[in-house]
């Protein structure tokens, strides 16, 4: 299966919620793939820390090579590293993909991750894409990929509100290029399960009729030690409620 988390809004939990499932899914023996197509690299530096900075090439340089006319192409492999735990691997993010999005874009280079990944099919059963917090070519790049979209949600009337312009974004891309994408649905982020606000917006979501995941994923400082410490929840600490939560959403997701 090939899933992308997916908002337009920044700071609503992508690079957390795709670490951890995805660690999740390796830990459960599933061959897994990260993708970071975000710039600021925040998943590639969850999954590998200080490292990420000075890793083998991997998105930008895959892109880059799409510019250059090959009959053979590039190798996807090529730009692929291991993680420090088993059966994750991750394509990494850079700065380069900022300097490179013109051109990717004017080229018309939008087909190139979908050919990748199914390239790749038989050497993994689970990929996760992380996305930049814009509709842009990346982004849409990793709808046309995928077979599933996760949308991550805080809670807020911003969130809200965006929301209903974002689905209308996938629907798009749905029509156009990928008839096959589903939203597989709504993943509730930073709840707070004792303040009225974040319990009445998701409750008007589930009556608007739109796919809302439970488990809710609480807030917890736990998760910034995991940042810190570049080790996603279920490493860092199997039993604490977060990381129950997330082994919940995953297995809900199958």
């Amino acid at each position: 299966m090939r899933r992308v988390v997916f908002n337009q809004k920044g700071g609503v939990g992508k690079s957390t919620i795709t670490c951890n499932l995805a660690a999740i899914a390796a830990q459960r023996g599933l061959r897994t793939l990260v993708i970071d197509l975000d710039p600021q690299g925040n998943s590639s530096r969850y999954l590998l820390g200080a490292e990420a900075d000075t890793a083998a090439p991997g998105a930008a340089e895959f892109f880059e090579t799409t510019l250059k006319f090959s009959v053979r192409g590039p190798r996807t492999g090529d730009y692929i590293v291991a993680t420090p735990w088993e059966d994750l691997h991750l394509m990494r993010a850079s700065p380069l993909l900022d300097e490179l999005h013109g051109k990717l874009e004017s080229r018309y280079k939008i087909y190139k991750l979908r050919d990748a990944l199914v390239e790749l099919e038989s050497q993994y059963d689970a990929v996760w894409i992380d996305t930049p917090p814009a509709l842009n070519f990346y982004t849409r790049s990793a709808l046309i990929a995928a077979q599933s979209c996760l949308i991550p949600f805080d809670c807020d009337d911003f969130s809200r509100q965006a929301l209903y312009g974002l689905l209308e974004s996938v629907a798009e891309i749905q029509a156009d290029h990928n008839p096959g994408l589903v939203v597989e649905g709504i993943v509730v982020n930073q709840f707070q399960a004792r303040a009225s606000l974040p319990q009445r917006t998701v409750q008007e979501l589930i009556d608007e009729g739109l796919p809302v995941l439970q488990p809710y994923l609480r807030a917890s400082v736990k998760v910034k030690e995991s940042h810190e410490l570049a080790r996603p929840m279920i490493h860092l600490d199997p039993r604490h409620r977060l990381t129950l939560e997330y082994v919940e959403l995953f297995d809900a997701l199958r």
